[in-house]
Formats: C-alpha cells, structure tokens, sequence
C-alpha cells in the first residue's frame, strides 16, 4: 500500500517547499556558469553584492521588486478564483494609458500630491475594463480566460503603439512616446529612506510607489481572507460546482476578480510612467506581466510570499545586470536562462518535490508513529 501523504504545516508549505526549489534553481544555474567557464560562487557573490551590497543597488532591486508586486498581486487575485490571468501584460498597458491621459491633462496645473491619487484611480479603472472584457466572454460565452487574455495582450500592444506614433505623440517628435511630464506628474523618491541607514545612492528611481504596492498587498490579504467576497472567490475556485449550490453567482464572481485583477495590473503602470521614465513610451511593462505569473506562483498566491519573490526577481534584474557587466562571459542573455530556470522550478516544477516531502512528514508525525505502534501491538 502506498505511504499516506500528509498535510503540511504551514511553514513547510509556504517557506521549506519554495526554498528547496529556488535552491535547485540556483544549483541547475550554478552548472550553467561553469559551463561558460565562469566560478558558480564568485557569480553568486556578485550577483548579491550587486543588488544588496550597495545603496543604489538596493534601490534598484526594490524599484524593480514594486513593479512585480503589483503584476504578482494581479495574478493572485485571479488565480484564487480559478482564473489563469496571462493579460496582466496588456492591463499594465492599457493602465499606463490611463496615467499618461491624467498626466498630459493636468502636470502642468496640479502638484504631484494631487495628480497621483487620479492617476491611480485612472490606472486602476482602465487596467479593471480592459480586464472585464476577457471576464465577460469567460462568464457569458464561454471562452477560456487564457486564450482571451493572451489575444488581448496583443491588442493592448498594438494600440498602445498606434498612439504613441499618432494622438499621443508630441507634433515634430520621432520617438513613438508621450512628450515628458512636467514636475507635477512626477513622484516624490524614496531614495532618502535607504540614506538614513548610511549607504550612499547616486541616482535610483525607487519611489513611494513601493510603499502603495505594500499597501495593495495588505488590502489583497484582506480581500481574500478577511471578507464575504474573498470567501465567495476562493469557493469558487477551489469548487465551482459548490460555489453554485451555495447560491454564489458565477458571473458575478469571474468578473469582479477579473476587474480587480485588471485594476492592480494598471497600478503597475504607476511604477515606470510616474516615477521613472515619466513618459509613456512603447514597450514600459517590459515583461513585467509575465514575470508576475512567476512570482504569483512562488509566492504560493500569498502576498506575504508574493513581496518576498518579487524582491527575488528584483534581485535577479539589479544583480544580474552587475553579473553581466564584471563577468562578460555571462550575457544577458545568460541571466535570463537563470530566471527562467528560477521560474521553471518554482512555477512549471512547483510540485516536483512535495510529494516526498509530505511523504517524510506522514512518516514522522505523531498520529503516523500511533498507527505504526497499533500495528505493532496487534502483530
């Protein structure tokens, strides 16, 4: 008969399993580096000093880590209600169209402090409508989310790039961008935060949306696990059959998670438009979207584990990009191979080792050793 597998306490499901895995990857990636000819342990140095070690490197990891909580955030939300959200990419998109319209409209006439809370309500309101379309086709007509969402990705793109070379391109520019925003449309740093500790920063674009992305992920833990419709989103995704039997309406369901999914995508906007680049030019999500699939997973939905991951994936752009620079053997392209490989263990392979895990704690547990001694006593 085969071993019972038992369930995990909370720590071994949300921390021990991820960190075997990130390990692995990092094992798997360590052979990759030998492979160019290159010391595994003084890349690994390298690629922590290079995100850790200083204060603008610190900086930078956090700038990237906030734009992949919010992607990770919006993937979460979806995910507990059994919706593969892979339109996280054309949501930011489309929300950074939102920002770019209140920017435009008012840099000139509104302090930041105003112009920010707009904007954010104008990113969250255009990402959530470019997320009910897909909602709606799931809940009316049937069509799989994934396949709606993937298709609108390439919509998002394409008009985005139809008006950055036409409506929202500036008259005698030739770079398919808005023209930049005046100081109104531009958030305050946080730079200050990582001086007070002592560490020097040269020039970081870390700003306070990191501190609206924490709070996103605090309102996101207590949407799902603090009240009514968070209950009603993670019933219906763990049983939808039991969802409609309790009276939950399935529609309704699909498509506020959706529109809240596609809400947190736009905020992500808020991150490159607002407090870096501040602009709106082709190609600002990046990838992002996708990259918060990955972090969703290794963060097990929680948004406790989602900051954590994307600080990962943040140390992985800061460090990788110093990697690449002291080691010039290791491209670009190289430090992609070794996300993907983070990605591929702690999101294709999640499951890979739990098995065996809870396999060893149905073999150490209490009520496991009562069994094995009343089969003793009866032998």
């Amino acid at each position: 008969m085969s071993t019972p597998y038992a369930k995990l306490p909370a720590w071994a499901d949300y921390g021990l399993i991820p960190l075997i895995n990130l390990s692995v990857a990092f094992i798997v990636a360590g052979f990759v580096v030998m492979l160019v000819g290159e010391n595994p342990f003084r890349a690994a140095v390298i690629l922590v000093e290079g995100a850790f070690g200083k204060g603008t490197g610190i900086a930078f990891t956090l700038f990237y880590a906030t734009t992949f909580i919010f992607t990770g955030l919006s993937v979460a939300v979806a995910a507990h209600c059994s919706l593969f959200n892979i339109g996280t990419e054309g949501q930011a998109y489309i929300g950074g169209l939102g920002i770019a319209l209140v920017c435009l409209s008012f840099d000139s006439v509104l302090p930041w402090w105003v112009i920010f809370p707009i904007a954010i309500v104008a990113a969250a309101a255009f990402g959530a409508l470019w997320g009910l379309i897909p909602a709606y086709l799931q809940a009316k007509r049937g069509s799989h989310i994934v396949i709606t969402t993937i298709m609108f990705n390439f919509i998002a793109a394409s008009t985005m790039v139809y008006l950055l070379v036409g409506a929202l391109k500036p008259a005698g520019s030739q770079a398919p961008q808005t023209r930049n925003f005046l100081a109104g449309a531009e958030l305050p740093k946080l730079n200050w935060v990582i001086e007070l500790f002592g560490a020097k920063i040269r020039s970081a674009p870390l700003n306070i949306c990191f501190l609206l992305a924490l709070v996103m992920a605090f309102l996101v833990w207590l949407l799902i696990w603090r009240t009514r419709l968070g209950y009603e989103m993670r019933t219906y995704g763990h049983s939808p059959k039991a969802a409609r039997y309790a009276g939950i309406s399935e529609t309704r369901i699909i498509i506020t998670a959706m529109m809240i999914s596609g809400a947190l995508a736009g905020m992500m906007a808020l991150n490159p438009v607002m407090g870096d680049q501040h602009n709106v030019a082709i190609d600002f999500v990046s990838g992002a979207g996708y990259v918060g699939i990955a972090v969703a997973l290794m963060g097990r939905l929680h948004p406790v584990g989602i900051v954590l991951a994307a600080i990962l994936f943040g140390m992985l752009y800061q460090g990788g990009a110093e990697l690449a620079f002291e080691m010039p053997a290791i491209s670009r392209d190289m430090i992609v191979i070794i996300q993907g490989l983070v990605i591929l263990f702690a999101g294709a392979l999640e499951h890979m080792f739990r098995p065996y895990i809870q396999a060893l704690f149905a073999s150490i547990s209490p009520k496991s050793v009562g069994m094995q001694a009343v089969r003793g006593t009866g032998a």
